[in-house]
């Protein structure tokens, strides 16, 4: 059952009291996404918890009794912003009463972002698809980090500069090798619209089933516009995601198929959450470097079976 709002900040108030021993090795940081995690421990140099795994969905994810003890005794809570964390805005209203709490997507420059059709008000979250924008919210993570521990600024500031010079090698590697998709195969069919940023970066047209957000209903309209699309186009892949059903992508690939069109699976990107906990893909480079050579793979162009280093996971 759900908490209720006076149940939540009473275990907030309770978990927020000071401990008998406190734990020396430096401040206690808790992140959202694997993503701003992943930054955040690069940048920092230390352990950082983040609250969604691989596999989970951060558009409906609810925060649980566990993570609310761990964000309310952390030093520095860091979440995206931008609507993704869309079930826990409100905690986090609450919790910045107490805690220092940043929001690190929230400070990019507006003209940078995409539109969210589904609330006019708003934007698309998923900057991290796209490396130059990520690494944006890099600095925004080392200057919470610093705010947090300012004699360890400049030390801050060089870790996150060498990180940033790794994510600039990422977008080069991602620009040459989508380059050779033959331009008419450029079409980024996904389970929800999370890669925007990914198309207007390397000019792809991508269309998803569900919106900006997995909250919203894939209708048989649209499940119905995208078989058409498929067809007439003679679109040969199609991709899944590893934090979203794919139920609505095998109805996809049936309705073509009742047409007449063959439409393979690409693969499974990963969207709005990392790989395995320990592997190269469970990191954000990994993340990105798997997604760009899986694309370009599968829609016809020419990238290392490895990726950009050659740690990938060789596909099945």
């Amino acid at each position: 059952m759900p908490l209720t709002r006076r149940a939540l900040l009473a275990l907030m108030s309770a978990a927020a009291l000071p401990l008998p021993l406190r734990a020396a090795e430096g401040p206690t940081v808790v992140a959202t996404t694997g993503m701003i995690a992943d930054a955040a421990r690069i940048v920092g140099g230390g352990a950082v918890r983040a609250l969604m795994g691989p596999g989970m969905d951060p558009h409906g994810y609810r925060q649980t009794r566990s993570d609310i003890v761990a964000m309310a005794r952390a030093d520095l809570v860091l979440w995206h912003g931008l609507y993704l964390e869309a079930q826990m805005e409100d905690f986090f209203a609450d919790l910045a009463r107490q805690r220092r709490v940043v929001a690190v997507a929230e400070a990019l420059p507006k003209a940078l972002l995409r539109g969210n059709p589904d609330y006019p008000d708003r934007f698309d979250p998923h900057v991290w698809m796209a490396p130059e924008l990520w690494s944006l919210v890099v600095t925004e993570i080392a200057r919470a980090l610093s705010d947090l521990a300012p004699e360890r600024a400049a030390d801050h500031a060089t870790r996150a500069e060498s990180y940033q010079g790794e994510i600039a090698s990422l977008q080069a590697y991602a620009q040459e090798v989508l380059a050779t998709v033959p331009p008419e195969a450029r079409v980024l069919v996904t389970a929800h619209d999370a890669f925007g940023y990914f198309g207007a970066a390397y000019g792809f047209e991508v269309q998803g089933i569900q919106g900006l957000s997995t909250e919203s209903e894939a209708g048989l309209a649209r499940i119905g516009q995208l078989v058409d699309m498929l067809v007439e186009r003679r679109v040969q892949a199609v991709f899944v995601e590893s934090s979203v059903s794919d139920r609505s992508m095998r109805a996809l690939i049936e309705g073509a198929a009742a047409k007449g069109h063959e439409v393979q699976i690409g693969g499974q990107l990963y969207s709005d959450a990392m790989g395995a906990d320990g592997s190269y893909e469970g990191t954000y480079l990994g993340m990105i470097d798997h997604n760009v050579t899986l694309i370009a793979g599968a829609l016809g162009g020419r990238a290392p079976e490895r990726g950009r280093l050659g740690k990938l996971m060789v596909q099945a």
